[in-house]
């Protein structure tokens, strides 16, 4: 049986704040732009986005591909869900450190 996907939620944040301290968190409005991650964390002068699902085989909805894609692409972004939470926020880890200052000209 799957967890269910708001309670893996906020189990998501909580390991976020932990990795990260003194990020920001941002959840997405659902009633605009539908398919953009379910959150945006904001942390030093990088950011990354996720997309939360319950489990692996759960649906994806219409233009979530395309915008963990975009994003990831951008910066960082994935499917997160119990089966792969480690990986992914290893995966995180690993980007933000790499990742240099973004710069607006």
């Amino acid at each position: 049986m799957a967890i269910r996907e708001s309670k893996f939620q906020k189990e998501v944040i909580q390991d976020l704040n932990h990795l990260f301290p003194g990020c920001l968190i941002l959840k997405k409005d659902c009633n605009y732009l539908q398919g953009v991650p379910d959150l945006i964390i904001l942390f030093k002068h990088t950011w990354a986005a996720l997309e939360i699902k319950n489990s692996l085989r759960a649906p994806r909805q219409p233009n979530q591909e395309y915008y963990v894609e975009e994003m990831d692409k951008m910066s960082f972004a994935s499917f997160i869900c119990p089966e792969n939470k480690q990986e992914v926020l290893n995966e995180l880890q690993q980007a933000f450190r790499s990742r240099r200052a973004t710069r607006i000209s």
